[in-house]
């Protein structure tokens, strides 16, 4: 966390900071519009569009008595929000229970049978589906049993024994909502052409099951190089930075070369700026304590941290984890991050990773342009110092404004995305999957053929046959991103 001291002196000068006129200190704001004046006091001095908004002027109101009167005429907290809030901001958030977002993120985890799969129409037989196995989870229940990725399945059976065919109208309730203990998948073989069933069943039990922290990793011989493959599935919360940082302990161990991080299937949300920073000082270790990332606060907030706090706004390479255990760097000078999947562009935490390194050392995309998402949140209480302590104990509500943007050393910004050095298709296809981690699966080999050889390729026919591609199981569990937060102590602008 990075901390900011604030003096008494620069208190009492910034205390009129967010009103032209100097507020009378004896005005007590009345208790049935204090959420309302909390909301606008946090948002008139650290709203990042503040000052685009214009009942967020300073000039807005000459006295307590007039900013009193506009916030009555609103009936809840959430009229207020939203009547100042940008027209294309889908990041701030207002908390009704501020409680809810004080308990720590929990680990990945769900119920399920360990099956991750997509369906799409089959070409030659109207209103029947085909689904087809993505991949498996390890540990599951499903990697006991006899399938796995690039596998066919045309049906169910029921509880009632009945031979149940998969159909546009059914599939749904079939393979994802369904309430009998078992799912019993019959399975097929399927060359693009025909549809031909082997007699192969398949039992799958749900079962409560935690994400592992690292869903793959191994060391490949590239040529004459060593080349860490690490393919990741969870978000990048501190959930799983001790177990990222093992990982790479792993990797620097057997010297290897370059780093391809595969997140195909990552979820994204849930991170902080200081994780982007040990992660990137994990993929690096060269460049400790120097610039990586620079904030962008709105035109009120950013000049009172320069003169007062220049070194709050810096984010640095560093050397430790929050709890002081020594970073495994890998002193890379190519990274390789795979973003595929339909309409997976990643998430805010890896375009921030992506533009923060760029500056440094080579970050090769593959797959998807990123969504250019470049703006960070903080969490404001109702308290003096907007701080979690001596707040108003009067109510729950809390804020998360979007308050910065991100640039790099180089100030450069990410706000347009980040093109890929090699686009993929969109979706895998599910006739040539291959196995994960292997050289049989394209995408990887295409990687590995790209850093043994610096040649990008051809781009592959994509979705050769025309499949009309109506599920995939992981893109129901990419939940909305919430961005990047920062933890940092505020001034009391204007309160």
């Amino acid at each position: 966390m990075k901390e900011v001291v604030i003096r008494k002196f620069v208190l009492i000068l910034f205390m009129c900071f967010a009103l032209s006129n100097c507020v009378n200190n004896d005005y007590e704001t009345p208790e049935n519009i204090e959420v309302h004046d909390f909301i606008w006091k946090g948002f008139n001095a650290y709203y990042l569009d503040q000052e685009n908004i214009p009942d967020l002027s300073d000039n807005r109101f000459n006295s307590d008595q007039q900013l009193e009167s506009y916030l009555k005429g609103f009936g809840t907290p959430e009229d207020i929000f939203n009547s100042i809030l940008s027209s294309t901001d889908l990041r701030s958030k207002l908390i009704e229970d501020h409680t809810l977002i004080e308990t720590p993120i929990p680990k990945r985890s769900s119920f399920t049978n360990g099956v991750e799969f997509g369906v799409f129409m089959d070409p030659n037989i109207s209103d029947n589906l085909i689904g087809y196995v993505s991949h498996i989870l390890p540990y599951s229940y499903a990697s006991t049993q006899d399938i796995s990725r690039g596998e066919f399945f045309y049906a169910i059976i029921n509880e009632e024994n009945d031979v149940i065919p998969l159909v546009e109208e059914n599939y749904m309730d079939m393979l994802v909502n369904y309430e009998q203990d078992t799912l019993k998948l019959l399975m097929a073989d399927y060359d693009g052409n025909t549809l031909v069933t082997n007699n192969k069943r398949i039992d799958l039990v749900k079962e409560s099951y935690e994400y592992p922290p690292i869903f793959i990793k191994k060391v490949m011989d590239v040529s004459s190089k060593k080349v860490g493959y690490l393919m990741y599935n969870n978000d990048f919360s501190n959930n799983y930075i001790e177990d990222l940082n093992a990982t790479m302990l792993e990797f620097k161990n057997q010297s290897i070369d370059d780093l391809v991080i595969d997140l195909r299937f990552n979820i994204g949300q849930n991170s902080f700026a200081k994780t982007i920073t040990e992660i990137a000082s994990m993929i690096t270790g060269q460049f400790t304590d120097e610039i990586l990332i620079k904030e962008n606060w709105n035109l009120k907030a950013q000049p009172w941290f320069e003169l007062n706090q220049p070194d709050s706004l810096i984010s640095r390479f560093t050397s430790y984890l929050d709890n002081n255990q020594l970073i495994n760097s890998l002193n890379m000078t190519d990274v390789y991050i795979i973003l595929n999947g339909n309409g997976f562009n990643g998430s805010s935490a890896i375009e921030l990773l992506i533009n923060s390194l760029q500056p440094y050392i080579n970050v090769h995309v593959i797959g998807n342009s990123t969504k250019g998402d470049n703006v960070g949140s903080i969490t404001l209480y109702d308290s003096p110092d907007y701080d979690f302590f001596a707040r108003n104990s009067n109510h729950l509500y809390a804020l998360q404004p979007k308050v910065l943007t991100f640039t790099n050393l180089n100030n450069e910004s990410y706000e347009n995305g980040i093109s890929p050095n090699i686009p993929l298709c969109s979706d895998e296809d599910p006739l040539n999957l291959g196995e994960l981690g292997e050289t049989s699966d394209p995408i990887l080999n295409r990687v590995l053929n790209y850093i043994s050889s610096g040649n990008v390729g051809i781009n592959p026919t994509c979705n050769p046959l025309n499949l009309k591609l109506l599920y995939n199981s992981i893109n129901s569990q990419r939940g909305i991103d919430a961005g990047i937060f920062i933890k940092q102590d505020l001034p009391n602008l204007g309160r």
